[in-house]
């Protein structure tokens, strides 16, 4: 009898070690690198792929040489919607190689199945799963009314100022027109979606109260400040 080999790992999992192994890491990232692998991914899923290389409006000075954000696009069946925003960055914060028990850029995978490497929470799984999601939903023929955009931007870890911050300023983010976005987020080995207070949104409240007026020489009674 011939043994049986290991188990084949799934294609998303594949595809998240090469990402991975791709070192998008501050303060020299290899943008370059990342935007290959989002193209070449875009060839594979049928989608469309458009690269914005920041830089301000209107007279396009090239501020920022190199930063690129990438587009992925899924068209929906009616154009007249405002679209669906998936955001993640493509750069990682530095390692320091003596800390760690794999190389941070090999992406090690254990027999249990954990994977070693930076970005590997911070936020490369995040844009694996919205690749993911959509090969899933194409593969089982789903269209949906609204466009759905996949964006990966650069220079999160450091600011921003340099990738969203001035993509946010250019005809090609407007032209999106997004109505609804997700960005950064933690995974989990389970269903369950873990809140944390940066999730957290403005609540504006106003409150009146009425009452005497008062002066801070006297001691008043009934006045709107002591009610409140």
């Amino acid at each position: 009898m011939t043994s049986k080999g290991p188990e084949e790992e799934h294609p998303s999992v594949t595809l998240f070690r090469q990402y991975l192994r791709i070192r998008t890491v501050q303060p020299k990232p290899d943008y370059g690198a990342a935007v290959a692998f989002f193209e070449e991914t875009a060839r594979q899923l049928g989608l469309g792929c458009q690269k914005v290389e920041t830089t301000y409006p209107p007279d396009h000075l090239q501020v920022a040489p190199g930063y690129v954000v990438t587009v992925l696009t899924w068209p929906g069946t009616n154009p007249t919607l405002s679209s669906i925003l998936l955001n993640s960055h493509t750069d990682v914060v530095p390692v320091f190689k003596e800390h760690w028990s794999h190389d941070p850029f090999e992406a090690f995978k254990d027999s249990e199945g954990y994977i070693y490497a930076r970005g590997a929470q911070d936020m490369k799984c995040v844009s694996i799963q919205y690749l993911e999601a959509v090969r899933r939903l194409k593969v089982e023929g789903h269209r949906f009314p609204r466009t759905i955009h996949m964006t990966f931007v650069p220079d999160e870890e450091v600011g921003g100022h340099q990738g969203m911050e001035l993509f946010v300023q250019r005809p090609e983010f407007h032209a999106l027109r997004a109505g609804f976005a997700l960005d950064e987020g933690i995974a989990n080995p389970t269903d369950a979606f873990t809140v944390f207070y940066s999730e957290r949104s403005p609540w504006w409240v106003r409150v009146t109260s009425t009452g005497r007026p008062g002066h801070a020489s006297r001691f008043m009674e009934d006045t709107a400040a002591e009610k409140l």
